[in-house]
């Protein structure tokens, strides 16, 4: 019988609704304010110098763009499968349904599995434990493994365990924040220098701001990972709307606050040397806080990308895989912990590859917002295509200008004008090319036809 992308099965497969809008709101909280912040400030201060906070700005309204498609997909749409899902109803070919789901889950999985590095990496840092390659690499499969037993647990413990991290991530961002505003009142550090232009070389200014534009989108991106927890929370149609807009709206305004109160502490120059931004703002406007206290915050932050990803990814696999898109053993749900434990195995399984093989991608986060914005670009086309496929329940409904803005702002900052580095679309199309691999065992050995759109 043929399965359309329409939603998950009835009965014993569905998943249980445990997310009201706190749930939800830390979950998006914490998987957009992540690493992203923690690491990107100093490279993009490397960029435009004092106005630090104008890249994440312009990230940000690019993003809230996309965001208010997002919110009239998932409301009329409230199943897992997120932008697969959507780029299926719209234009019902299976290929590009398959690539798109594919690279949603790939940026997902490869910044999980960094992220597991980066946190065994702080873990060793922390302890003082010089552990070598070896040593951060075994650290990171025990952590990537840990997360997925979370994430077996239930929707419930991970989004619990969610909540803890967030708060945790939060406070070191509101540490900086009251670091700042505490020497700003004392007559300490130097707020000119936050409305202050200083372009690399013979760089313009645009063509600098739209350079750190492109490399603090990564910064961004996250909230899209909540439309894949569509099944698992209580009334998603209607408090998604609210929820999704203030978690943007509140990251928002935190990453323009660290980002002042980072360039008033430290000039752009110090700020983007090394791999620790915000710890030097510490270091600067606090001497006396212990440094290892700050480490330990930073090594939650990532902690919690690497889980919220890993959530994700597992919940897209399993949506696929529930609507014929991937095969049916990946859309088991466990009996007992009404989990998907096939999905999560899968993903957990590629992640330590990468981890164990792959080591350190370089130039991640750059390919993995590279990834995420041509499916950015594909989602604001699907939203005003599927405006010709009403459904029987009320939904929010985004004006047209914004899909038309969010589609050209996102192809735009995919593209190579904006001075993005070359290796990440190597290691971009490298993973498409995988996925296109992937798509044809896929046809070959399910005997899958390309779904028609309902």
């Amino acid at each position: 019988m043929e399965r359309h992308l329409s939603g998950a099965g009835e009965g014993e497969g569905e998943l249980k609704r445990v997310m009201g809008p706190g749930l939800l709101l830390l979950f998006i909280v914490g998987d957009i304010l992540g690493t992203g912040i923690y690491a990107l400030t100093g490279q993009v201060a490397q960029k435009v110098g004092g106005v630090v906070w104008l890249p994440f700005l312009i990230a940000f309204v690019v993003a809230l763009l996309t965001a208010f498609s997002y919110l009239e997909l998932v409301t009329k749409y409230p199943k897992a499968a997120g932008a697969a899902l959507y780029t299926h109803k719209a234009f019902g070919v299976h290929f590009l349904t398959f690539i798109v789901a594919f690279a949603v889950m790939s940026s997902g999985i490869t910044s999980a599995s960094t992220a597991s590095r980066a946190f065994a990496a702080n873990f060793a840092a922390a302890i003082g434990l010089d552990a070598g390659t070896i040593g951060v690499t075994l650290v990171a499969v025990l952590f990537l493994m840990l997360v997925g037993l979370v994430n077996f647990r239930g929707v419930g413990e991970s989004v619990k365990m969610n909540v803890v991290l967030t708060v945790v991530e939060l406070t070191g961002l509101l540490l900086i924040i009251g670091i700042g505003a505490y020497a700003i009142l004392g007559g300490q550090g130097d707020v000119s220098r936050a409305f202050t232009f200083a372009t690399p070389g013979d760089s313009s200014l645009i063509f600098s701001v739209i350079a750190a534009t492109s490399l603090a989108f990564f910064a961004m991106v996250g909230f899209e990972d909540s439309v894949n927890m569509a099944e698992e929370c209580k009334d998603p149609s209607r408090i998604f709307p609210k929820v999704l807009l203030g978690g943007l709206m509140l990251t928002g305004v935190i990453y323009v606050l660290v980002a002042v109160s980072a360039i008033t502490l430290v000039p752009a120059a110090e700020l983007g040397e090394g791999e620790t931004p915000l710890l030097k703002v510490v270091q600067a406007g606090a001497p006396g806080f212990p440094i290892g206290i700050f480490a330990v915050i930073t090594m939650f932050a990532v902690a919690n990308s690497a889980l919220i990803n890993m959530m994700m990814a597992s919940r897209l696999i399993y949506g696929m895989a529930r609507e014929g898109v991937l095969p049916d053993a990946l859309g088991r749900v466990h009996a007992g912990r009404r989990t998907p434990y096939v999905a999560i195995l899968f993903t957990s399984a590629i992640a330590l590859a990468l981890i164990i093989f792959a080591g350190s991608v370089p130039a991640l986060g750059g390919t993995t917002a590279l990834l995420l914005l041509c499916v950015f670009a594909i989602v604001n086309v699907a939203v005003l295509v599927l405006r010709r496929d009403p459904v029987d329940h009320k939904h929010f409904r985004t004006p047209t200008i914004l899909p038309v803005l969010g589609a050209v702002s996102c192809a735009f900052f995919a593209g190579p004008w904006t001075g993005r580095d070359p290796v990440q679309y190597l290691i971009a199309g490298a993973l498409l090319a995988l996925g296109v691999v992937l798509w044809f065992a896929t046809v070959r050995f399910m005997r899958v036809r390309p779904l028609p759109a309902e």
